[in-house]
């Protein structure tokens, strides 16, 4: 879709022509189809990598898509690790990633596969879609951004169209972004507020984040102000709803 445009196409991506099932060695070699004919003569199925640490939805996921005659599910991972060694084996057309899962999340998944597996369309599935969260996906080039809400055929359907070239942004969730802007935090503001999320004190955000406590309090004290927040806990409360740790 434009960018500008939450669920629209981004273009129409269409694929170049292919070869006649009946062409003779020239036809081969001046154009080769954009899939790899199957048995049949048609286009093989596009070939999907699914990630999800949850194995009841993802078993689901991969039973429902499996009823889509041109989708292959070729790979599972239940980790961010599993997702990214499975996608550089199996080389798919695009992954499905659930957004949180151990090791790496989706994101961090998604830009490693950007430059290890630059054929490979990512798409982010979650449950846990925070304007933050879009923001980061969308520059780790990231075409789909989907609640775990939608429906099995209309996923069936973004997947097509994300692997067609489209970038897809459920609606919600862009508007959900717009209204929430930009986070205000320092990248340091952030990562000593991420430490301070699980209660650890100052001297341990200080020797986790090589700072001085002095400089660890200032840091806390600026994202507080900043997040309008009585306190770091409140302020790191705020900053995850936000998706902005």
């Amino acid at each position: 879709m434009s960018e500008g445009v939450p669920g629209a196409p981004e273009g129409e991506g269409g694929r170049g022509p292919g070869t006649d099932a009946g062409a003779g060695p020239q036809g081969d070699t001046a154009a080769a189809p954009a899939k790899a004919p199957d048995t049949a003569g048609g286009p093989a199925p596009l070939r999907v990598l699914l990630a999800d640490d949850e194995h009841l939805i993802r078993g689901a996921l991969a039973a429902l898509l499996a009823l889509e005659d041109d989708l292959q599910v070729v790979a599972e991972a239940a980790s961010g690790p599993e997702a990214l060694a499975m996608a550089l084996a199996r080389r798919p057309d695009i992954a499905v990633l659930d957004l949180q899962m151990p090791g790496l999340d989706g994101v961090a998944v998604a830009t490693s596969l950007r430059t290890r597996l630059p054929g490979c369309r990512t798409m982010i599935v979650t449950s846990h879609g925070r304007p933050g969260h879009l923001k980061q996906a969308l520059e780790a080039g990231v075409k789909g951004f989907v609640p775990k809400t939608v429906s099995a055929q209309r996923l069936a359907e973004i997947i097509r169209s994300v692997h067609a070239g489209n970038r897809y942004v459920d609606p919600e969730l862009a508007a959900d972004a717009i209204s929430a802007g930009d986070s205000p935090l320092t990248v340091r503001e952030a990562e000593v507020l991420e430490y301070a999320e699980n209660g650890a004190p100052i001297a341990e955000i200080a020797q986790r984040a090589a700072l001085s406590p002095g400089t660890v309090r200032n840091y806390l004290s600026s994202a507080a102000t900043k997040l309008c927040a009585e306190n770091r806990h409140a302020a790191a409360r705020i900053a995850r709803a936000r998706g902005w740790l």
